[in-house]
């Protein structure tokens, strides 16, 4: 009897009614997050009008927010887990807050690329914070899986939210004001967090190690620098410098992580090869994914001349398609297997980026609503169980660490899809002829981006103009195409990986899959 009445007790008390309020004060900041991610494709083509950036200053504002994020993920992640998740978080969101302010306000690419950054770092406190928090809120595996789909659910909501209301504010109002919006979202969760979330950290950290803060920053914006700078303008000595200079801070990094008695991250984590997998799949998933998001809105509106709201729409199917999917992926994983949802997700999403090898100038909106759709099911199906896995693998005093672990690939993914596809579609699109007689400034312009070319044109004889559109907009077709090809390659080469990588692992409920 004593027994009998003991072992419900303890359910009784990690189930308070607090924790679904709680998870959605963390789906509300992942949803800032998602929105502040996907409305900047939206104003890209407002920025390059406004700011005149180059090519590559408008690569920087794409991607830069991605590398710092990549750079300070973990150890935001292990911060949280020493001074409380929660603190962090409502810090985090403070910040997040201001810097939007100077993001709405910048006058120069140089000034942008510097606010983006800043919103990186803030942004860095965000991510890891909410996945911990649900790890150490939600103790009853089957729970769990269903929080991390509502917050998975929540972030494709934002790339929905994102668009539509990007769309509708540029229609109206000035490209700064697709960041002002994170205003009222930051009061709301400042103010519903400090009542509804609970504190939570790691009861024995250890001190946090500032010289593996400071290498894990430099080694992951040297190597992603590197890396993009290499495919954008091929390898110059500065270019190899840099990839020296942060190969050498990561092997430092790693090899100081092995000696501490509390490491900043604990790589035994990657010795667990569903953890290693469901982190390797993230990350090479969004890198085939992002680059060809990030043009995307640009060809709804600069190729297929669709105002900003309309553009918005057109991208809702994937939205729709994740949060479907990310609601149930944890049931679908239990009844089948996790390497099935995981591989046949990411097969999907390559399929669906082959289909969009075939795009052109006049493709009708149902072929690729169709693809969009589908690649928003398997992204919603992958990523949810991935997460589910890597907090699942890790204890609950871990959970900011092994969370960082898993957003730093997104955002490491993120920053490198942008960096090696968008260079793909830049350099074939730097290679259209402009018509004879185009002034040199107007050609210049023209190259630099579609955006410029828009412009440019503008100052052209009726006649010229039309013929400089029509080459720019071919070559940038082109330029997509051929990006959505090594997307595919890369998702399916991905999904045959995690068939291997994930076989036996289960998700947290004592049933084998």
């Amino acid at each position: 009897m004593t027994s009998t009445h003991r072992q419900p007790a303890a359910p009784e008390v990690e189930r308070s009614p607090g924790r679904w309020l709680a998870l959605a004060v963390l789906a509300l900041a992942v949803l800032l997050v998602a929105v502040d991610a996907t409305v900047l494709g939206l104003a890209t083509p407002y920025i390059s009008e406004d700011l005149k950036p180059s090519g590559t200053q408008l690569l920087w504002i794409g991607d830069v927010y991605s590398f710092v994020i990549a750079g300070l993920l973990v150890s935001m992640g292990s911060l949280g887990d020493r001074i409380g998740r929660k603190k962090l978080l409502l810090t985090g969101a403070v910040a997040f807050g201001a810097v939007s302010v100077l993001n709405s306000y910048a006058t120069s690419p140089e000034l942008m690329i510097l606010a983006r950054a800043l919103l990186g770092v803030a942004g860095a406190t965000l991510m890891p914070s909410t996945l911990a928090l649900i790890r150490n809120i939600f103790h009853d595996p089957r729970e769990r899986s269903l929080a991390v789909g509502i917050w998975g659910a929540m972030a494709s909501a934002g790339a929905a939210v994102g668009p539509v209301v990007g769309g509708f504010l540029l229609e109206h109002f000035w490209w700064g004001s697709v960041f002002l919006i994170n205003l009222p979202v930051m009061a709301v969760l400042v103010l519903v967090g400090i009542k509804f979330l609970p504190e939570s950290k790691n009861p024995a950290p250890g001190p946090w190690d500032l010289i593996s803060v400071v290498l894990s920053l430099i080694g992951m914006i040297a190597v992603v620098y590197a890396i993009k700078e290499a495919a954008a303008h091929g390898l110059r000595w500065d270019v190899a410098a840099a990839a020296v200079v942060g190969v050498t801070a990561l092997v430092w990094f790693v090899r100081r992580q092995l000696t501490l008695p509390a490491p900043l991250l604990d790589m035994r984590l990657f010795r667990n090869r569903g953890f290693s997998g469901a982190v390797l799949a993230d990350l090479l998933t969004v890198l085939g994914l992002s680059g060809l998001v990030f043009f995307l809105s640009q060809f709804l509106q600069l190729v297929q001349g669709r105002r900003p709201f309309e553009a918005g729409l057109a991208e809702l199917p994937a939205a729709v398609g994740a949060v479907g999917a990310g609601l149930i992926a944890g049931m679908v994983a239990r009844r089948f297997s996790v390497r099935i949802v995981v591989a046949g997700g990411l097969a999907a999403v390559g399929l669906s980026l082959a289909v969009l090898t075939a795009l052109d100038q006049s493709t009708g909106y149902p072929l690729l609503g169709a693809s969009l759709l589908v690649v928003g099911i398997g992204a919603g199906f992958s990523f949810t169980v991935t997460a589910d896995v890597i907090l699942s693998s890790v204890p609950k005093e871990q959970a900011g660490a092994a969370s960082a672990v898993s957003e730093t690939a997104y955002e490491l993914g993120a920053a490198l899809g942008i960096a090696l596809l968008g260079s793909i579609v830049t350099g074939v699109y730097r290679d259209f002829t402009a018509p004879p007689g185009t002034p040199a400034d107007v050609a210049s312009a023209a190259h630099e981006s579609l955006g410029g070319a828009v412009e440019s044109s503008a100052t052209l004889p009726s006649a010229q103009a039309d013929v400089l559109l029509s080459s720019a907009q071919s070559a940038f077709v082109d330029g997509l195409r051929l990006a959505a090809g090594v997307g595919a390659a890369v998702l399916l080469a991905t999904a045959a990986a995690a068939w291997f990588l994930l076989k036996n692992q289960k998700l947290e409920d004592g049933i084998e899959h």
